[in-house]
């Protein structure tokens, strides 16, 4: 992460003395509308001084949910020991590391968690990402070549980021995320790769279309009750940074992203211990149409944030390149079949 990652927090921390807010409840439904119960009144929400609600405090979105509707593939391919994270089996003596209650499932997160449903992706009404046969070839022609450069290698195993809307999916391990608050910003500390996210919400205009960034540029505006993000200036990437996290499926892994991609989030607090976040991605050169994720993020001030201590120096990612030099010197020297 190198200065990006401390220039960053200085201000993240300084926004960290606004205080956390409590609660706990785990939503849970498949369309837009069922996600969540509806909108808590009004009153019911805490507020900044504003009159803003305060999405300020620690938040959870570990959810089992596949990103994509599981194809017949998919399911085929899945074993009943994998029900939502391919290669990694889940046997039942297998317990949770966090939270007081133990799980019978693989993961770290325990207690606050949602309801397994069809799909995170509500549109398309498949719940597939509509993804462009070209987009396709590319990431094929990626995995084919993985371990001949870093190049080929996703900007996550690069230590770099999760991108957005990545960083805010599921994943195996490290959901959680401390979102603090006031009136000009919003800022994201992502428990994975330990990274910082600033939002403005001063009404500030994007940066100069010249400038492309990994995550984009993300700005902030409320409509009513709703924070809305406005992402633009995106790098163009032929390894890309959307849909690294949990899925039953690999369609989305890896896949590119072209400097045409738009994000708009939505961040709606519905009620005391939940934000529903919503969040259509768009980019004309890798999917034929726009499509939508819908989740719940839940309210978890008992959940301890870890350092992810991955860095630019990424060990494991130099030792698979020189192993695999190593593999192709033994090939070639005939003692490795």
């Amino acid at each position: 992460m190198g200065c990006r990652f401390f220039g960053v927090m200085a201000l993240t921390g300084a926004l960290v003395a606004i205080g956390l807010v409590r609660g706990s409840r785990v939503a849970s439904a498949q369309s837009p509308a069922a996600n969540v119960k509806g909108v808590a009144p009004v009153n019911s929400i805490p507020r900044m001084p504003d009159g803003r609600p305060d999405l300020t405090g620690v938040w959870t979105n570990f959810d089992n949910t596949p990103l994509e509707t599981p194809s017949s593939e998919d399911t085929a391919r899945l074993s009943p020991l994998e029900p939502w994270f391919p290669g990694i089996s889940a046997p039942a003596e297998r317990r949770t590391i966090r939270g007081p209650n133990p799980s019978p499932e693989f993961t770290d997160v325990g207690v606050k968690r949602s309801s397994r449903r069809r799909s995170l992706i509500v549109d398309p009404p498949d719940g597939r990402a509509p993804v462009r046969s070209e987009a396709l070839e590319t990431r094929a022609f990626n995995l084919a070549h993985l371990t001949d450069s870093w190049e080929f290698q996703t900007p996550w195993e690069r230590c770099i980021t999760r991108g957005v809307p990545g960083g805010m999916l599921p994943a195996g391990y490290n959901n959680g995320y401390r979102i603090v608050q006031d009136t000009d910003y919003v800022a994201i500390l992502y428990e994975m790769l330990h990274e910082p996210r600033l939002i403005p919400l001063d009404g500030r205009p994007h940066v100069d279309p010249h400038i492309r960034l990994w995550n984009g540029d993300s700005r902030g505006h409320w409509e009513g009750d709703t924070l809305v993000v406005d992402v633009t200036n995106y790098r163009a990437a032929d390894v890309g940074t959307i849909a690294t996290g949990i899925s039953t499926t690999a369609t989305l892994k890896g896949i590119a992203q072209s400097d045409a991609m738009h994000v708009v989030e939505r961040f709606t607090r519905v009620e005391t211990d939940t934000i529903q976040y919503e969040v259509t991605v768009e980019d004309p050169q890798i999917y034929t149409r726009r499509w939508k994720v819908v989740m719940p993020l839940n309210k978890a001030d008992d959940y301890q944030l870890f350092e992810y201590a991955c860095h630019e120096g990424n060990y494991g990612l130099r030792d698979s390149l020189s192993g695999a030099r190593v593999q192709e010197g033994t090939r070639k020297a005939g003692t490795l079949p």
